[in-house]
């Protein structure tokens, strides 16, 4: 359907009443150009998928993770009060004022890392309104509304968000990821701390070239490819 938002060229809005995620797959699955940016805005939460038709393997494609999550942080940040802090978690998690609200994803076809895969769909989901059983009961969990930002609009907040990660997309095409990294450095939640991750735990020391988690165990430095995080599909 159509969309009254507006997005960048190259990009294209789609709304619906169902998961924008699901939405976002079943159009990549069938074959739809990259750029769409498929939504959903109600009143207790916002989601909003992006369609990418990568053109490298899925170890470097799975930087569109953190890149949305830097477009997502640059585009609420300009439409915030300036007092509210935005950060990010290297698994997707997104933060304001140091409390975990919502989170970004990447979904696409399972394939090697080595592997260009057919597609990719990167995204948000961020909770308006808390919950009744979070309040007062969650102090690490919060909701946009909650932080002082009733009066950022969900449909600017998607419109921005497309324009800041098409900005940081060129830039990443163009000049390389050096830039992103630096950028999302700035904005890491969590690095110099404890962390536990599936089957493994240590201190956070940052990430590679490829954003892979870098993981100090005593002595030992693991590193756990950001490719674990893709949520993958039949």
């Amino acid at each position: 359907m159509s969309t009254e938002l507006a997005f960048p060229p190259l990009m294209w809005g789609e709304a619906t009443r169902g998961d924008a995620f699901e939405r976002a797959v079943q159009r990549a699955v069938a074959g739809c150009e990259a750029g769409l940016v498929t939504y959903r805005l109600d009143v207790h939460e916002m989601q909003a998928a992006l369609v990418f038709a990568p053109e490298v393997p899925l170890q470097d494609a799975m930087m569109m993770l953190p890149l949305c999550g830097v477009g997502f942080q640059n585009a609420l940040g300009a439409l915030a009060p300036p007092e509210v802090a935005v950060h990010l978690d290297w698994d997707g998690g997104l933060r304001i004022n140091g409390a975990s609200c919502g989170r970004m994803r990447a979904i696409g076809p399972a394939c090697a890392p080595e592997t260009v895969p057919d597609w990719l769909v990167v995204g948000f989901v961020l909770p308006l309104l808390p919950g009744a059983q979070d309040t007062g009961i969650t102090p690490d969990r919060t909701a946009l509304y909650a932080e002082g930002c009733a009066d950022v609009e969900p449909p600017l907040l998607v419109e921005a968000w497309a324009r800041h990660t098409l900005n940081w997309i060129t830039r990443w095409e163009t000049d390389g990821p050096r830039a992103l990294h630096a950028e999302w450095r700035g904005l890491a939640h969590g690095v110099g701390e404890p962390v536990t991750r599936p089957g493994q735990s240590g201190t956070f020391l940052g990430v590679d070239e490829r954003f892979g988690m870098l993981l100090r165990d005593g002595d030992a430095t693991q590193l756990i490819p950001l490719t674990t995080l893709l949520e993958t599909t039949p």
